[in-house]
């Protein structure tokens, strides 16, 4: 009882200690010296043993239980079940014969179609459980096509963080974000939409771009237009039902109040009963068989150790918090926008730019080494304290926290939940993507939206967020009409 009477030191002492254990902990699992479990549990390890044998106190047991997001945590889990008995009915493979049906020979419209469809559907479900939909739909294109799988995951982890930046619902830090600017899900979709629309018409060309080599070798390759079998359609139509309901759950999180969390869970158990049940009914098994199902589930499609490293992850985020090292990052913050204010001179327009433009980039770098929503969480006070003070149209500093928390987090493996969650389901595969490897997509994407929005945000603070809006959907449609023309001619030319 007594050890957890104590509390965080908030030193700069204590700050600099759980700065070199990040900044060490990012280091190894670039190096990939050791599994990233092991390298977080070591990290959260010595953070204890600092914080119960020596004067820092890093984080406790008790700021520990207090960091575990389990929103997260168990939404990943909910939706992982969810996922697992949907695989037992077919439909992946069903999903990746009906793409491929007529598409053999054209796999980067194959690698369009699935941005998109990822893009929109992070905007309005959420990152997280788009990619665990997702992800086994182009791990299955990528065998049947025999190409690099990496050329389908790291566009479909990259799409989900741009396209959830889009809308209230698609990033948890836009949840924060809303709830305490008062910003409402048209409000996103209305100010955000155009320019991520805008991003993600640069970000296909880039893919293309840069896969165009590696997804050649498939062009050759025809599919025979049939696709494989449902194998449970009574257990498909009951999923199908249950996806729905999860779906509305997450749609009504304004007005139930409900985490995302919730609904997955409930939709999990339900998904668990309906297999067990529609089993009973085909099979008399013995009580050792009839675990067998759910147990399938909980033991191979739930990732495990995906799970842990989240929660190791939380825990060094948490001491980040309690010893006052990400409200200090916060507090600089601020600092540098009034020295800039005052150095430079800044008229109202210009002082609002320069802090929107700091606002962005400082948030869009931390999101990329650690979790976006503690840093964005302790933003949240400092933004306010902004806002109250600076001139002009504030509300434009919410849209960078927004663009640089959900934008950065393409900057590294670590930097979002949809991200590792990928990574882990590609392992568990057969497929293995490297920290350096990810870095090599993920940094070029990560700094090239956050150009754009930068531009964007000149755009909203000295002509308006109309005309800015406007000159985004002038951009992609200069973007996309060129693009529909070259694909219309090319489909119409033989073989």
């Amino acid at each position: 009882m007594h050890s957890e009477a104590l509390s965080a030191s908030t030193d700069p002492l204590s700050q600099l200690i759980v700065g070199l254990v990040l900044v060490l902990l990012f280091v190894v699992l670039t190096r990939e010296a050791a599994h990233r479990v092991l390298v977080a549990l070591v990290a959260v390890s010595i953070l204890w043993l600092l914080t119960y044998l020596t004067p820092w106190h890093l984080i406790t047991l008790e700021g520990a239980s207090r960091a575990l997001d389990l929103n997260v945590l168990l939404l990943l889990a909910g939706m992982m079940a969810v996922v697992g008995v949907l695989k037992a009915t077919g439909v992946f493979e069903w999903m990746v014969g009906r793409l491929l049906a007529g598409r053999g020979g054209q796999p980067l419209l194959i690698l369009t179609i699935l941005t998109w469809v990822t893009a929109l559907s992070s905007a309005f479900l959420d990152n997280v459980t788009t990619v665990i939909f997702i992800a086994p739909i182009a791990l299955g294109i990528a065998r049947r096509l025999e190409v690099d799988a990496r050329a389908f995951l790291l566009p479909v982890i990259m799409a989900a963080n741009i396209g959830g930046t889009a809308t209230l619902i698609g990033d948890p830090p836009n949840i924060l974000i809303g709830s305490s600017a008062d910003l409402s899900f048209v409000s996103f979709l209305v100010t955000l939409g155009p320019p991520v629309l805008v991003m993600l018409l640069v970000f296909d060309l880039y893919m293309h771009s840069r896969y165009h080599d590696t997804l050649l070798t498939a062009r050759t390759l025809r599919d025979d237009g049939t696709a494989a079998a449902i194998r449970d359609r009574t257990l498909l139509r009951g999923m199908a039902w249950i996806c729905g309901g999860i779906l509305v759950g997450f749609l009504a999180h304004g007005v139930t109040g409900m985490p995302a969390a919730v609904p997955a869970v409930i939709g999990a158990a339900a998904a668990l009963v309906l297999q067990d049940v529609l089993y009973l009914r085909s099979n008399t098994p013995s009580a050792e068989e009839r675990q067998h199902g759910i147990l399938g589930v909980l033991e191979h499609d739930i990732e495990w150790p995906t799970l842990v490293f989240f929660a190791l992850l939380f825990i060094v985020v948490g001491a980040a918090v309690d010893t006052g090292l990400i409200g200090s990052l916060a507090h600089g913050l601020e600092s540098g926008i009034r020295a800039g204010q005052e150095a430079f001179g800044f008229g109202e327009s210009g002082t609002l730019f320069f802090a929107a433009l700091l606002i962005l980039w400082v948030s869009g770098v931390m999101s990329a080494l650690i979790d976006n929503i503690p840093f964005v969480a302790v933003s949240i006070p400092i933004l306010h304290d902004l806002t109250a003070t600076l001139p002009g149209e504030t509300r434009v500093l919410w849209w960078a926290l927004a663009l640089g928390a959900c934008l950065g987090g393409n900057g590294s493996p670590i930097g979002a939940s949809a991200n590792v969650t990928t990574l882990d389901l590609a392992a568990r595969d057969g497929t293995r993507v490297t920290f350096g490897e990810f870095l090599a997509i993920g940094v070029p994407v990560s700094l090239t939206t956050l150009a754009l929005s930068s531009a964007w945000l000149a755009g909203y603070v000295f002509l308006g967020n109309s005309v800015a809006a406007t000159g985004c959907l002038v951009l992609a449609l200069l973007l996309a009409v060129p693009r529909y023309l070259r694909w219309r001619g090319s489909a119409r030319t033989p073989a």
